[in-house]
This record gives C-alpha cells, structure tokens and sequence, in this order.
C-alpha cells in the first residue's frame, strides 16, 4: 500500500497543529507515525526528529527577527542539552535490540506524551501566575536550573523526541516566570536547532532514521505550519489545546497498550472536564461583563 499521501496529509495536520498552537511536533508526529502508519518507534523517533531540523529554523528566523530570543538563557541551556540529546539517542540502542526495543521505546514514548499532556495543563497556571508577578525587574538567566533543563529536557528529546517544543517551554516557565510567552517560544526555538540536530545525528548513528520517511512527512508539514500560524488567531488556543490533550492522552495510553475501555473513559472523562471548563470560562465572562455594565448605569 502506498502511504505517502496519507504521510503527506499527516505532515499537514501536524504542521497546522504545530503553527496554531506552538507544541513541538513530536508529541503529535511521532505516535501517528507509530500508531496509524505501523512505522517502528525507532524509526519514528528518529524520523521525526529529521523532519524538526528542517521545521524549526523558519520559526526561529521569525523570532530572531522580531527580538523575542534571549540568547543569555539560550547559552545555558546549549552546553547540557546538546550532548545530553546525543546521549539520548545512544542510550536508546542500549536498551535492547528488536522486539524488546521496540516496546521499551513505545512505553518511553508514551510517559514522554503523558508527561507532556501534564506540562499542557500547568502552562495556564503558570502563565496567570506569571501575569501576576510584578515586572519592574528584568528577567535575570538562572545558570544552575538552566543547566538542568537542557541535560533533562535534552535526554528526553534524544530518546522519545517528544519535548522540545512543549517540556522544555514549562520547564523555563516555572525557572523563568517573568518571560514574556513570545520569549519563551523565540527561545525554545532557537535552542532546540543544536538540540534536535544533535540528537537527529546521534539516531543517524545509532538508530534507525528514514530520511525518505521524514522528506515525505516534510512536503505536508511546511505548509501546515504557515496555515496554521495564519490562522492561529482565528481559532480559540483553549479549544485546540484541550483537543490535543484528549489525542496526546490516548496516544500515550494506546502506547503503553491499556485496554480500549480505559482509553474510552479517560478521553470521555478529559471532554467532559474541556466543555465544563469552557462553559465555566462563559459564564464568569457574561458575569464580568454583567457587573461592569451594572457599574456603569451606577455610576452614571
């Protein structure tokens, strides 16, 4: 059966996912490779990471453009994370060969997307904890926690590529919270160039990378990703973001080969939380605007 367009059209999806919203596109293309195209989870990983290297210059091109990278955090991240994704990749060819890679790779997938979803939730949190900070100092590079990110965030990039555009952005967060999100975003692009392509490199030697794969993935994603920057201002963040959760849930379930009825019930349990927490969002909003139009008439 020949798959390329459904590659194709995989690329797309992913890429529109990737520009609307920012997530790293390993949490997404990585389990579609494995789960809806049977390509071997080395394979994938590897794969996927061939195809970042050539997304995530034109993102970081932008940002550098538009002075939103702090270069200052970006060198205390580089010196641990661009050996500790090389490190990740050889590390995964020491944990077997065939069958059993194969599945321990899966189950380390899956915990990275899960871990993922988790790094989706708190972002929010973070964010309106960020909002509330007061800005009248400059955000100062935190050399030690920086240093960690890179070796932690660089060693999951290089065994399940997954992180690079969504842990490693919380993980600042949470070190740096006073960063301004297009910083966040400018600087996790620019760093996770040398990162992704260290950690592509190392899977090259080590593993199993299928450069053909990744070019066809290619031809759908760079398109996707320039839609769906275009449109990432049309369509509501909160809605998508919950969207992918539910598929980043199942995905990373599905990996770890839970029964179908769990999977079921978490991604019914996850929209049932989505449209409570949207129509929570309404109502307070109907009710500011109320209260404000009541003050209003009040003091006039």
């Amino acid at each position: 059966m020949d798959l390329t367009w459904p590659l194709v059209l995989a690329g797309v999806l992913v890429g529109l996912a990737v520009g609307m919203t920012g997530m790293g596109g390993g949490a997404l293309l990585t389990p579609t490779m494995v789960l809806l195209f049977g390509v071997n989870p080395t394979a994938a990983v590897g794969s996927d990471l061939a195809v970042s290297v050539a997304m995530k210059p034109v993102g970081a091109v932008v940002h550098h453009r538009a002075g939103t990278v702090r270069w200052d955090i970006v060198r205390w991240l580089l010196p641990t994370a661009v050996p500790a994704g090389f490190l990740g990749a050889w590390l995964v060819s020491l944990l077997g060969s065939g069958a059993e890679l194969q599945d321990r790779l899966k189950l380390a997938i899956g915990a990275a997307l899960l871990l993922a979803v988790v790094g989706m939730a708190v972002r929010p949190m973070l964010a309106r904890r960020r909002e509330a900070e007061s800005p009248a100092s400059p955000v100062v590079a935190r050399p030690v926690p920086t240093l960690l990110i890179g070796l932690a965030g660089g060693l999951i990039v290089g065994i399940t590529s997954v992180g690079s555009g969504s842990l490693i952005v919380v993980m600042l967060m949470l070190t740096h919270p006073r960063l301004r999100p297009s910083e966040l975003v400018g600087t996790d692009l620019v760093q996770a160039i040398p990162l992704v392509l260290s950690a592509a490199l190392g899977h090259l030697i080590f593993g199993d990378t299928r450069l053909a794969l990744a070019g066809t993935v290619l031809l759908g994603a760079i398109p996707g990703i320039y839609a769906g920057a275009k449109l990432a201002t049309r369509v509501p963040d909160g809605a998508l973001r919950w969207v992918l959760a539910i598929l980043l849930v199942g995905s990373g379930l599905s990996l770890w080969d839970a029964p179908g009825l769990l999977i079921v019930v978490v991604s019914v349990a996850l929209a049932a939380i989505a449209c409570w927490h949207t129509y929570a969002r309404r109502s307070g909003s109907r009710h500011r605007e109320t209260r404000d139009a009541e003050a209003g008439v009040e003091v006039s």
